[in-house]
């Protein structure tokens, strides 16, 4: 009996030790700067100077009264419902679509799923360079009278942003959806079936529900990747024109570095970690009720 007690501790000890370093990459980058975050809204900060002067929650206070925190946060929000419905519909559609019989499917999938390889960056640039010359310059020698300048309008660069997300992302979340539709037992199709279901009551009734895991997965994480978007506005639009791209993210960076209001800056970005857990916590609670057990 004291050996087995002994065996087991040891084996606890050896489970300790290997989660370990990830407990403390965790804590010294993720924490410990959400706790220096807070410390520092509290205070009026320029971020390079050793002068600080505690105000307390006065910088939370000043962004309900701040316009264009409330005009970054409407684009945010409006950008993360818009791209994780279309993202998350094109790539369970695509996942099914290439789960299926079709010839070169392999191939298919590999073509949606690199854009995802390249950096943000990368695919703002691509797109910029898209929306500026090369498609108008196509609808131009085509003589067709639409403006397909998307990023140069404050009425269209939402949707060219979502264009250009999607492009990225979605093939990701294809693999996941993928991945899951392939875990489904044949057996449940067979059955639905001969029960007389036509495909899309099969979809409906049988895909949908035992999918639910992997669109808890998908939806959370479009939603909030979309709030936190950041490095493709910095080479696609800038925020622009005027603000009309301006995220809660880009706001905020620009508030704490280029404007030199740090403080302010960690407050803005504080609450913006609430809002990603309370948009988190509603998901998942909303999309758990739903899921069901193979």
């Amino acid at each position: 009996m004291k050996g087995t007690l002994t065996y087991q501790r040891k084996q606890q000890y050896q489970y300790a030790s290997l989660l370990l370093p990830a407990f403390i990459l965790f804590t010294v980058g993720m924490i410990v700067p959400i706790f220096m975050c807070i410390y520092y809204s509290m205070m009026i900060w320029d971020g390079y100077t050793v002068d600080m002067a505690w105000v307390g929650l006065q910088n939370y206070i000043n962004i309900f009264q701040d316009e264009y925190v409330m005009s970054s946060w409407k684009f945010t929000l409006i950008f993360a419902l818009v791209n994780a419905s279309v993202a998350d519909i094109a790539a369970l559609l695509l996942a099914v679509l290439l789960d299926s019989g079709i010839r070169g499917k392999s191939l298919q999938r590999t073509i949606v799923f690199i854009p995802c390889l390249l950096s943000a960056v990368v695919t703002g640039f691509v797109w910029k360079k898209l929306y500026s010359t090369v498609l108008p310059g196509i609808v131009s020698a085509l003589g067709l009278p639409i403006n397909l300048q998307l990023f140069g309008s404050t009425d269209t660069v939402l949707w060219g942003l979502t264009i250009a997300n999607c492009w990225q992302w979605t093939g990701l979340w294809m693999m996941v959806y993928l991945a899951a539709l392939q875990s489904i037992p044949p057996e449940y199709y067979e059955a639905a079936r001969v029960d007389g279901a036509n495909a899309l009551q099969r979809f409906r009734n049988v895909t949908i529900p035992l999918l639910m895991p992997a669109i808890v997965t998908c939806t959370v994480a479009l939603s909030t990747g979309a709030i936190k978007t950041y490095d493709i506005l910095v080479t696609a639009t800038e925020g622009g024109p005027g603000r009309a791209s301006n995220t809660i993210v880009y706001y905020a960076y620009n508030v704490a570095f280029k404007l030199k209001q740090y403080g302010y800056g960690s407050a803005i970005a504080i609450t913006l970690i609430v809002v990603l857990l309370l948009i988190s916590v509603v998901q998942l609670a909303l999309f758990r009720k739903k899921e069901v057990q193979l």
